[in-house]
Parts: C-alpha cells; sequence; structure tokens
C-alpha cells in the first residue's frame, strides 16, 4: 500500500524575502479539503510564507482562478487542492485530466504550481492522503509551490515571454484609430 512506503523529501525551501501563496481549493469533499488546506497552511507558514485561501466549485475551475490571479494579483506562488473521486461515469478521467492539463499548461508559462488535487479511488484512499498527520498532499503542494518560487528567484527575473506574445506594433495598430479613407 502506498501509505507504508518512504519517499524522499527535499528539505525545506528558505527565501530572503517574503513569499505569498494563493491557496485554491474545491471544496467539494468539505473535510478533506479542509485537512489538505491545514497541510498547505502549516507548509507556508513553517517557510515564512504568507497565504491567502479561495475556494471554486470544483477542480475543473482551479487552473481557470489560478490564471485570473496570476493576471490580476500579485502571487507568487499557487497551491491547487482539491478530490476526485472515481463514479460511476467516465466524468472522473475528464475531470482528473482536464484540471491537471489545466495546471500543468499553467506551469509551463512560468508559474510557481503545487499540485494537490487528489484522484483517488475511494474516500478512504483520499483520507489518508490528505491527513496532515499522514501523507499529507496538502503540505506537498505547498512545498512544490514554494520549491518552485525559490527556483524562479534563483534563476532571476523573466528575459523572454513564454507562448504566444502579440507584438508590439500589433498592439500599437490596435490601438490607435487609423482613417481607412483616400484623399
Amino acid at each position: 500500500m502506498a501509505g507504508s512506503e518512504t519517499h524522499y523529501t527535499l528539505p525545506r525551501a528558505t527565501f530572503e524575502r517574503p513569499v505569498k501563496l494563493l491557496i485554491v481549493v474545491a471544496p467539494y469533499y468539505r473535510e478533506i479539503a479542509d485537512d489538505l488546506i491545514a497541510g498547505a497552511k502549516a507548509e507556508a507558514e513553517a517557510s515564512g510564507a504568507t497565504w491567502e485561501v479561495v475556494e471554486v466549485p470544483g477542480a475543473l475551475e482551479i487552473p481557470t482562478a489560478i490564471g485570473i490571479a496570476e493576471r490580476l494579483s500579485s502571487f507568487d506562488g499557487y497551491v491547487a487542492l482539491g478530490c476526485i473521486i472515481r463514479g460511476e461515469t467516465t466524468h472522473y478521467d475528464t475531470v482528473c485530466n482536464d484540471s491537471s492539463r489545466g495546471l500543468m499548461m499553467l506551469g509551463l508559462q512560468g508559474l510557481c504550481i503545487g499540485n494537490g488535487i487528489l484522484t483517488v479511488e475511494n474516500r478512504d484512499q483520499a483520507v489518508v492522503r490528505a491527513d496532515a498527520a499522514g501523507q499529507n498532499k496538502g503540505g506537498g503542494a505547498a512545498a512544490a509551490a514554494l520549491h518552485l518560487v525559490a527556483l524562479a528567484r534563483r534563476w532571476g527575473t523573466a528575459r523572454k515571454g513564454i507562448g504566444f506574445q502579440p507584438s508590439r506594433d500589433a498592439i500599437q495598430i490596435a490601438g490607435s484609430t487609423q482613417d481607412t479613407t483616400t484623399a
């Protein structure tokens, strides 16, 4: 059983400047979400980071909330928390795959995200993984986000964009009024 295995854990990330995390949680299974949040908060505090928690309706909305926060706020990193338990339909596969894919795409754009969305077969598996005194997947997700923040700070400021960026000429043309009539 996975609960009895031991795994190597990186030493806790350290910072010279304060770190601000956004913990985005889908509390569909409230008790499990609360345990994940407790683990994430404890890890953030142990690293000297501050945090804010926001709730979204479900796991599919977590990447969207993180994307909005990245554009409109000033967080250094993000922690995605939730729980998806297999049901009787293929909806489980869709939610697992698409929420994970959304987070990965944001990560590839340079966002520092720890993925703590549990994908399990049953509630018992979720309880074991969420328990802050057990597998502490919420704390692990926060630690992952913090390690990525530390790497981003180590490597310095962005030198070039990732992904599609409109050219400055296109921005200027779009923002100006042009006379399309001929003399």
